[in-house]
């Protein structure tokens, strides 16, 4: 053999022991692959629906033991089963109803999400606390857990993808999307606070519409909680919840809890149909709910194809729009019902050129020029601004945009919105005018004009502007007076005898002229 030659002078020994190490590796590797048989064919599946397993064999050819495993497992019908068809593990245990234990028979319920040995069939019997183990093993395919795709293959619990496949870790988003982002749904928090009354026994806490997942409510005080429900059909339904425990509404798997004062409800959803929770007055004090649940993003955007060309002949251009439609109806409805979600994003419009040959006026051959040159785009043409609403403190003002389209020779003309959303619309309204508007600022008043009794005072009133300057501008209507009445509290005494003119007091004359009716001018001087 090759590697058994003697080694020649100069022949590095370690090269030699690598190759004869290699070759072994290379022929036991080739043994090992050699001593299996091929894979056997699939097995049938352990289920039907719901998710099951199957397996195929391989035989060892070898006297001696074989590397490796001689089964090997994959998923199968993993189609949602009919609600009717009931939960896979119950099935296990009423296989047992009619095989008497310790001489007596039962009605077997499963015990579930066991987190020592999930995958031994576990089976309580109705009415009792009796839990026994009715076989170490339940069927392959069964869950191992009932929130988990994870699933019993020969007694063991085996990782399962959202994927359906063995050993993956793909995961649900929020929104029930493998691998998902979460784009496809929002999240809903909201807090309700009961205020019913003698005369309004019933309110409505929230609606959660069709499709929703993850949903948590919690009532604390005295009420009650209950369900009512409209399908897509139309078809309403109500459920009074009046026990604990796990209810199928409308193919929904509905969990309640009671405790005093307070009540549970939890669906893991995706909801079949359209749920209303409601709440009835049950004592005196008012009553608080939190609710938590994520809501399908049920209208989204969707691009449309290619409009028809501009252009028949010598150069045209073809535009995309955005359509809104309506995930559950599959129908296109207004565009205000995407507008509803922040997340949606409208698309904005492709662009491509269209009937480039030319024209047969053209005898056959022309030119044909950039579209944006020969046949221009149409463009968005705004009307001037209208005068503001306001002349300070803030206004609007409006105008007319249009989109309109120009010919080669240069008219204009009105066309439709669509093709001009390449470009954003120019808005149609802006604030105006946001500087604040002058005040009136009053000075202080004058001494009263009489120095006992009842006389008049004075300020001065200004217009001033917020850099402090004075200016016109303000409301007459808010104009502060200029006048008012004083009392001085000190009695006026009449002299016995007459005293001369000259020895009068400066303020006499001009009080007497103010009694006698002198006219008094609302403009500060």
């Amino acid at each position: 053999m090759e590697c058994c030659r003697r080694a020649t002078p100069g022949t590095p020994l370690l090269f030699l022991a690598f190759l004869l190490l290699s070759s072994r590796t290379t022929r036991s590797e080739e043994d090992r692959d050699s001593l299996w048989d091929a894979w056997g064919s699939w097995s049938e599946c352990s289920r039907t629906c719901g998710g099951g397993a199957s397996y195929s064999l391989r035989r060892c050819l070898s006297s001696k033991s074989c590397e490796g495993r001689n089964i090997r497992y994959r998923t199968c019908s993993n189609v949602d089963c009919p609600p009717e068809a009931g939960d896979f593990r119950a099935q296990q245990c009423s296989a047992h109803n009619d095989v008497k234990h310790h001489g007596e028979f039962y009605e077997w319920l499963p015990v579930s999400n066991d987190p020592d040995n999930p995958c031994s069939l576990k089976c309580q019997a109705k009415g009792t606390d009796l839990v026994v183990e009715l076989a170490p093993k339940v069927l392959d395919g069964t869950r191992c857990y009932t929130d988990t795709l994870d699933m019993c293959i020969n007694g063991l619990c085996q990782i399962v993808g959202c994927d359906h496949q063995l050993g993956s870790i793909a995961k649900e988003d929020n929104c029930g999307v493998c691998n998902g982002d979460g784009s496809t749904c929002r999240l809903v928090r909201g807090h309700y606070k009961s205020q019913l009354s003698a005369t309004k026994l019933d309110d409505t806490v929230v609606a959660i519409p069709y499709g929703s997942r993850h949903i948590h409510l919690t009532l604390k005080g005295p009420d009650h909680l209950y369900l009512e429900t409209k399908t897509l059909q139309g078809a309403k339904g109500e459920n009074s919840l009046n026990s604990p425990g796990i209810f199928l509404v409308e193919n929904s798997s509905v969990e309640f809890q009671k405790y005093p004062g307070k009540e549970n409800l939890s669906i893991a959803g995706p909801l079949t149909a359209d749920f209303i929770v409601k709440i009835h007055n049950s004592g005196p004090a008012n009553s608080t709910v939190q609710f938590t649940f994520y809501q399908p993003i049920i209208h989204r955007w969707r691009e449309t194809d290619f409009f028809p060309c501009s252009a028949t002949c010598g150069g045209g251009y073809q535009l995309t729009s955005a359509e809104c439609y309506d995930l559950r109806s599959n129908r296109v409805v207004a565009d205000q019902y995407c507008h509803y979600y922040p997340e949606n994003i409208k698309p904005k419009p492709k662009l491509q050129e269209c009937n480039l040959d030319p024209c047969p006026a053209s005898g056959g051959y022309k030119q044909i020029m950039p579209y944006d040159l020969y046949h221009p785009l149409p463009r968005w043409e705004a009307t001037p601004w209208t005068a503001c609403s306001s002349s300070c403190g803030g206004g609007i003002q409006s105008r007319a945009v249009s989109c309109v389209e120009e010919d080669i020779q240069g008219h204009v003309t009105s066309v439709e919105e669509w093709k001009c959303l390449y470009t954003p619309k120019m808005p149609i309204v802006q604030p105006c005018n946001i500087f604040d508007c002058p005040k009136w600022l009053a000075q202080e008043w004058s001494p009263c004009t009489v120095t006992c009794g009842q006389g008049l005072r004075y300020r001065v009133v200004l217009c001033i502007n917020p850099r402090g300057m004075h200016t016109g501008g303000c409301s007459s209507k808010t104009k502060p007076h200029i006048k008012e009445e004083c009392i001085i509290p000190t009695p006026c005494y009449k002299p016995k005898e007459k005293v001369p003119v000259e020895a009068r007091a400066p303020w006499y004359k001009q009080a007497q002229e103010l009694e006698e009716g002198a006219a008094v001018s609302e403009e500060p001087s």
